[in-house]
């Protein structure tokens, strides 16, 4: 279970929220909407969990049944709304869980807070279905429909409920959790803010993931050695990539960190605001051998790349352009 004193960031949202519980005026439909990984679901929950907590207090107490209950999700007033197509909710899945179940009083609680997560996957159907009880909601009711597209929604939908949107977790209050939660060092730190841009689950992620720091090192290794790639090579170079073909899209922000070093340095020789801080030598030597049109051309063409793989070009042959583009600049 979460608590609001648990969540980095994002302090203007938590007081609305515990301002309206404290005022006694809660909405009955909210949007969270923000990024994979920024904190919707700990906002969602535990705004749901000192709503039901037995103390009436605006952070959940964790110790009484409801907190109890809240905790291992087992609580008979928190709802969480799943659906059964990876990529839709019906509008089935809104009217059996949503709007035939609110009719129902809370069980145990004051409320009954239900917690749709991927709500951007609703169907027209879907929105209108639950547009309705939005519209004429008991009193009880609550509905958080949580978002990494709030634009998806019709704006008969939005207009009935308060948006909150989350925002990116500053570098320094980011870098700092992570030092003295994950135990990370300095430079590690360093690296999962910049690739993380803000968002905190994303940064734990890759802050305990062995994994990203093997696509971290091969990325590298690629990009300090691509310029003497020679064409007998390619077919090579092009497989060590596909070994990450899962995971390029982070293998392509790695390498546009690097380069973004790269300019940095060229622009202004200094070193204290590279993010591969200890690959000095190597950006060095980058930047004083290429041009800033260079420089800009290695950027343009990895977001080329990101937007050829999204098209279904194939995987290969966009790996070989982009390694074609590096090698010319």
């Amino acid at each position: 279970m979460a608590a609001f004193s648990d969540i980095l960031g994002n302090e203007q949202i938590i007081e609305h929220l515990q301002n309206a519980i404290r005022m006694d005026k809660v909405s009955h439909a909210y949007i969270l909407n923000g990024p994979d990984s920024s904190g919707k679901m700990m906002i969602a929950q535990a705004f749901a969990s000192t709503l039901q907590c037995e103390k009436k207090g605006c952070e959940p107490c964790g110790v009484c049944h409801s907190c109890s209950q809240a905790k291992s999700r087992n609580h008979p007033d928190i709802i969480y709304v799943t659906h059964e197509k990876p990529n839709t909710i019906s509008v089935d899945d809104i009217r059996v869980k949503v709007n035939q179940d609110i009719g129902v009083k809370p069980y145990s609680s004051p409320y009954k807070v239900y917690i749709i997560d991927e709500a951007e996957k609703m169907n027209v159907q879907a929105q209108n279905a639950l547009l309705k009880t939005i519209e004429e909601p008991p009193g009880y009711g609550i509905i958080l429909l949580l978002t990494t597209n709030a634009d998806a929604f019709l704006p008969t939908i939005v207009s009935r409920c308060i948006r909150l949107d989350l925002k990116p977790v500053a570098n320094d209050k980011l870098k700092d959790f992570l030092m003295k939660k994950c135990g990370v060092v300095d430079y590690q730190a360093d690296i999962c803010v910049a690739f993380s841009q803000g968002i905190v689950g994303k940064a734990l992620h890759l802050a305990s993931s062995a994994h990203f720091n093997e696509i971290k090192d091969a990325a590298l290794q690629l990009v300090k050695r691509a310029k003497e790639i020679e064409l007998s090579e390619m077919i090579g170079a092009v497989k060590h990539v596909s070994d990450y073909k899962l995971e390029i899209n982070d293998y392509f922000d790695i390498m546009m960190i690097w380069y973004r070093d790269v300019l940095l340095y060229k622009a202004t020789a200094d070193v204290n605001g590279l993010i591969f801080k200890d690959e000095v030598y190597e950006i060095k030597k980058q930047a004083n051998t290429t041009s800033y049109h260079g420089i800009q051309m290695v950027l343009e063409g990895l977001e080329k790349a990101k937007a050829r793989l999204r098209a279904n070009v194939n995987f290969d042959l966009v790996i070989e352009l982009l390694l074609l583009t590096i090698k010319e600049n």
